[in-house]
């Protein structure tokens, strides 16, 4: 016996040597037409499922089978390119655009194709169908589309002028939510461009850091403002008004008690729902301290606890059950939620962040479904000072209206998550802004001075939007800020003096319209005040920034120009009345001018979205 034992340990060692070494090869892929990196490109072995994307700054990793390997290169938009490895360690990859190809691509009200490939698979279809399909897919690198579109968005309806004589007040909520960045630009990866009611402009704006100075007082607040010219519109002005959340390292973060709350029903079996999903859990359980603990609850059927809370420090029990998870059955999403909400009230940390995490596609189609009925349940939970995380992902029967609506009412934030690099960015860059809240109930009210400014409209933030009395009214439930977040808000204003387009209103009849002397004689155009509460507190406490006069610089800062940019492209996808004669070459020319030392590659990628959908339009 023994014998036979050593002799077949003989012959694994002996078949063994005839494998072909494995060898780990990167990289950077760069557009032919300007030298920048290309995120997000399919980097593929050919003939295999094993494969990667490129990350922000355009680069790559894979481990291959042999010098023999050949690597596929793919995006859309580009021509596809073919690689022998060889003897290289290196394999760096130039792309040239390829137009033709996007004109092949088919958008229909069922999603997209792509002649000559396939280009989805059905969020119906069995798993092990998916899988198949899936693998197909990335054999020619094109990621997954949904033959059936349901995906649900909330009507916006665009801000418009109004005049300072009739409305002197603009009072809205923070917003420092970005899903609707991510969101965009998972249509524009795939050949599409976004519904317009995907685009929602602030949180486009929102989505790139601008450095704003840190809080120097008691106050977790610094505002920064600033003004100059319209870039889509010359005879207007435009204000940018920042405000920078104080930052708290992630070592001083209070304790955490977590409760990851995972849809797993037969809708999430595609890759990029439930997988993508558990590789991005385990980039968040990477972060948790030994202070930290963390629940688990699932739902499709029914609902149901996985993981009692557990110390961070038990990384691989945690992991462990997270792994374990399948997608199947329908979808209590009801039921889920009450049980999670009840799960982290048992194991409530007493001046700690106490949070759900609800990862899902919105696809909530048994119990509580309704988006008032989890809007009143949502609303009762927060008062036991549980805070929610809401993180999307997926295609095709995805629903943002009802992701937002869950992560407003339950005092968090909400995410989109389409490719690992986001997870990254959310979870970990910034992990203490996305699960710590340093200020609840933010709101921001701007008043306009009749001597310098005519008209205004708020850009972006429609859904936003506040009665100005409820800016003192403590019981109005508003945005939230987290630790490190930074807010920006752009207003559009008509200067006295100009006569525009968007706004010609008749004198009154019967009323006449008095400015205070005091107003002439400042030079004060507007005044900034914010309101906001501690996370535990119920009183809100004021800040008042005036922008004066002075504040019109000689240039405009990088800052500026760059969230102009990023907002006339929203405006630009939503075919906004008000962008005149501005055009994607305007937004391109302002980002490269101000794309600034950009270190995480954001401001790259999105110069490359820009540049997509500016072929597309052709």
């Amino acid at each position: 016996m023994k014998t036979k034992m050593l002799i077949a340990m003989i012959m694994m060692v002996f078949m063994s040597s005839f494998r072909a070494p494995t060898r780990t090869i990167s990289g950077r892929v760069t557009a032919a037409e300007d030298g920048n990196g290309a995120p997000g490109v399919n980097v593929v072995e050919k003939g295999t499922r094993n494969g990667t994307v490129t990350n922000a700054e355009g680069n790559y990793k894979l481990t291959v089978s042999g010098n023999e390997s050949v690597l596929v290169f793919s995006f859309i938009g580009f021509a596809t390119t073919e690689v022998i490895v060889g003897q290289r360690a290196v394999v760096d990859v130039s792309m040239t655009l390829d137009v033709k190809q996007l004109t092949e691509v088919v958008v229909t009200g069922q999603g997209a194709t792509l002649k000559g490939k396939i280009f989805g698979i059905s969020s119906k279809a069995s798993k092990r169908a998916a899988k198949d399909r899936m693998a197909m897919n990335e054999s020619v690198g094109y990621a997954p589309q949904p033959e059936w579109n349901t995906e649900e968005y909330s009507t916006i309806h665009e801000n418009i002028f109004h005049g300072v004589a009739q409305n002197p007040l603009s009072t809205f909520s923070i917003d420092v939510d970005a899903a609707s960045y991510s969101n965009m630009r998972r249509f524009i990866q795939h050949g599409q461009r976004p519904p317009k009611d995907a685009v929602r402009i602030e949180e486009m704006v929102n989505y790139f850091d601008y450095n704003y100075p840190d809080p120097a007082g008691e106050d977790p607040f610094s505002i920064y403002t600033e003004m100059g010219i319209a870039p889509w519109n010359a005879k207007h002005r435009l204000v940018h008004i920042g405000l920078q959340g104080k930052r708290v390292p992630t070592d001083n973060l209070p304790p955490s008690n977590l409760v990851f709350l995972i849809d797993v029903s037969g809708s999430m079996a595609d890759e990029n729902k439930l997988p993508l999903l558990k590789a991005s859990l385990r980039l968040l359980v990477d972060q948790l301290r030994p202070v930290d603990r963390l629940s688990m609850v699932v739902y499709a059927g029914a609902a149901g606890l996985v993981l009692p809370s557990t110390s961070g420090e038990k990384k691989r029990e945690i992991l462990a059950a997270l792994d374990e998870l399948e997608a199947g059955g329908s979808t209590a999403g009801g039921a889920g939620i009450q049980l999670a909400y009840s799960i982290a009230k048992q194991n409530f940390q007493t001046n700690g962040n106490n949070r759900v995490i609800l990862a899902t596609d919105g696809d909530f189609n048994v119990g509580e479904s309704s988006d008032a009925s989890m809007e009143r349940l949502i609303e009762k939970k927060r008062e036991d000072g549980i805070f929610l995380t809401v993180l999307g992902f997926g295609t095709g029967n995805y629903k943002d209206s009802k992701m937002e609506t869950l992560a407003d009412k339950g005092n968090g934030n909400y995410a989109y998550i389409d490719n690992i690099l986001e997870a990254q960015k959310v979870l970990v860059n910034e992990f203490g802004g996305t699960l710590f809240t340093i200020a609840k109930d933010v709101k921001l009210q701007v008043e306009f001075n009749p001597t310098y400014v005519k008209a205004w409209r708020l850009v972006g933030y429609e859904n936003r939007v506040l009665k100005n009395e409820d800016f003192n009214n403590d019981k109005k439930d508003a945005g939230d800020l987290g630790s490190g977040h930074s807010v920006t808000a752009l207003y559009e204003i008509i200067p006295q003096g100009v006569e525009s387009e968007f706004y010609k209103i008749d004198e009154l009849k019967y009323q006449k319209q008095t400015t205070l002397k005091s107003a002439g004689q400042s030079d004060e155009w507007l005044t900034v005040k914010f309101r906001y509460k501690a996370p535990m507190g119920i009183t809100s406490k004021l800040i008042v920034h005036p922008l004066k006069d002075d504040d019109r610089r000689s240039g405009a800062s990088e800052n500026f120009t760059w969230s102009a940019a990023v907002a006339g492209f929203g405006m630009l996808l939503r075919e906004s009345e008000y962008v005149n004669a501005y055009r994607y070459e305007d937004v391109l020319l302002a980002a490269e001018q101000s794309r600034g030392s950009d270190k995480d590659g954001y401001r790259s990628e999105f110069v490359g979205l820009v540049k997509s959908v500016k072929l597309l339009s052709r």
